[in-house]
């Protein structure tokens, strides 16, 4: 699959091009202005560019083809970049974000106002605004008939990231601005410092929740209960299976699957199946007596059943391939 075309893509490059250019431009007013809230947005903005980046990648790497190390492909790379991304956040943008506020609170600290840093913030709130609608157009493509609250639980790791390190980056914007308001306003630096504290806090929830999602993925999340179960039923609903034994499953990459499951077979299901259309007693009358044609049924019914179990096989994975297009390898096992 090209990269273009991959789930998340777009939304994540968008992110990258927005953020590259409010981060020059919140770095240029933080170091004319002196803000420690401001400061905070430059290095939560350049901090969400390389996560981005890292993001990136980790799409690409996804796409490459299974190959004789990695059999069942790299799908799984995208969540392993995420998770540095989200360790990104949580140490670069949330660690340094409250450290500066933490320090502009115990230290003497003033802020030079001007009309650039307000410039700034409002080009900074147009920007990530639009980054962020791009995220949420893209949840709402993906799971149009779900809520917002099933959207987020639902979403690959990619868009998720994006669609929340940018709502963080939007009301930070508003925060950092009303902070540096109250800080002209009183003349007290601590609103300012308050401001950066908070923004820290925001992203070190957003960063702990990407980093628990992809550690779900990462470590093999099984599928959705009620497919779980869709698929046992699908499999029971055969003649020729007796039970379902056991049944796993595993993530493969965003939304791809890995099943094992262990059954049993109807004995007489295959009996019936192997004599279709020559009566077993008539069988049974011809043989009797005759040891040598006895072995020769025997030989042969117990050639025919071994095929029969593996088409029978290959037939239940076209058809839970075709009702659950997320399965991408299965494996059943006869008990």
């Amino acid at each position: 699959m090209a990269l273009q075309h991959t789930q998340g893509f777009w939304p994540v490059a968008a992110a990258i091009g927005g953020n590259t250019s409010v981060t020059v431009i919140k770095f240029v007013a933080a170091l004319s202005s002196g803000s420690s809230s401001m400061l905070s947005e430059a290095v939560h903005s350049l901090a969400d560019t390389v996560n981005q980046i890292l993001l990136l990648i980790g799409l690409g790497r996804s796409t490459k083809r299974s190959d004789d190390q990695f059999e069942y492909g790299y799908g799984n790379e995208r969540f392993f970049w995420a998770l540095i991304s989200a360790c990104g956040v949580l140490f670069v943008g949330a660690g340094v974000t409250v450290y500066q506020g933490i320090s502009a609170l115990s230290a003497d600290h003033s802020v030079e106002f001007s009309s650039m840093v307000f410039l700034v913030l409002a080009i900074s709130l147009v920007i990530e605004s639009y980054t962020f609608s791009i995220a949420a157009r893209s949840l709402r493509r993906a799971f149009p008939e779900a809520s917002w609250r099933e959207r987020l639980a639902l979403a690959d790791p990619s868009t998720l990231s994006v669609y929340l390190e940018d709502a963080v980056a939007v009301i930070g914007v508003l925060i950092a601005a009303g902070s540096l308001t109250l800080t002209f306003l009183t003349g007290d630096g601590l609103w300012d410092a308050l401001g950066s504290i908070v923004i820290g806090t925001m992203l070190a929830v957003v960063a702990i929740t990407l980093i628990m999602r992809n550690r779900s993925y990462l470590i093999g999340a099984a599928l959705p209960e009620e497919v779980r179960e869709e698929i046992i039923a699908l499999l029971q609903s055969d003649p020729a299976i007796e039970r379902v034994l056991d049944f796993k499953s595993s993530t493969v990459g965003f939304g791809k699957y890995r099943i094992k499951c262990e059954v049993e077979f109807n004995g007489a299901a295959f009996l019936r199946t192997s004599h279709r259309g020559r009566g077993i007693k008539r069988q049974f009358e011809e043989i009797q007596n005759d040891f040598e044609a006895f072995k020769k049924f025997s030989a042969d019914y117990a050639d025919r059943i071994p095929r029969l179990i593996g088409k029978k096989i290959d037939d239940l994975e076209a058809r839970i391939r075709a009702a659950f297009p997320q399965i991408r390898h299965i494996d059943i096992e006869v008990n």
